[in-house]
């Protein structure tokens, strides 16, 4: 049966590696933890064979990484690579952020504060998975506008890398509330189509974000 009563989707490897997906990024599945294969294929009901392909696409990503006579885990960020994922990103999402503010419409704007308003609701909730999928959407929302559709992929690319990170980061509420009132301002900065001030609050958005995450590293370590 679908996790959480998700109809699936048209493959069964779609299915699989929706669900896997969200293991992830739930924190379900930590850094560094083994994934066994047999029993998330009993748990989505599959033989082993979809499961596999989903794995390699994950490994792909950076998701997970596979490790001869150990099998599938998932990836566990050092910090030099974390500093290397947020610093790339730093510098492709201001260029994004810029072009997308010369081509907001109002129309935009309302979708961007839809996906603002369900992360504050998953936040109210708790429900960190669906939390994590609205902030994406809300982030991706604003830089889809760059109209840079490589630009965009390569950005997505680099959030999949740190996707078990992100729960664990929003597990603690003060990071949520600092989630939430730095969205707003990051908002704002669109509404105004202020270039300048969206880079530099999205600056400041990555770099709370790096420095807790650079703490939970170091106790992990």
């Amino acid at each position: 049966m679908p996790v959480g009563g998700v109809s699936r989707p048209p493959t069964v490897q779609g299915y699989v590696l929706a669900e896997v997906r969200k293991l992830i990024i739930s924190g379900e599945l930590k850094p560094g933890q083994p994934i066994r294969q047999e029993l998330l294929a009993e748990r989505f009901g599959v033989s082993r064979v979809p499961l596999r392909e989903a794995l390699k696409i994950l490994e792909g990503e950076g998701q997970v990484v596979h490790r001869p006579h150990h099998g599938y885990m998932v990836t566990e960020l050092s910090l030099p690579d974390l500093l290397e994922v947020y610093h790339i990103r730093g510098l492709l999402e201001s260029e994004a952020a810029r072009l997308a503010v010369e081509k907001v419409s109002d129309a935009d704007i309302e979708q961007i504060v839809v996906a603002q308003r369900e992360v504050e609701a998953a936040s109210a909730r708790g429900d960190l998975l669906a939390m994590t999928a609205a902030n994406r959407r809300l982030h991706f929302s604003i830089l889809e506008l760059s109209r840079m559709p490589r630009l965009v992929r390569m950005i997505r690319s680099l959030w999949d890398s740190t996707d078990p990170y992100r729960s664990v980061y929003y597990n603690a509420p003060t990071n949520r509330e600092l989630v939430e009132r730095e969205h707003a301002g990051i908002v704002d900065a669109v509404r105004d189509r202020d270039g300048d001030r969206l880079v530099k609050l999205l600056a400041e958005h990555r770099d709370h974000a790096v420095e807790a995450l650079r703490q939970i590293i170091s106790e992990e370590s």
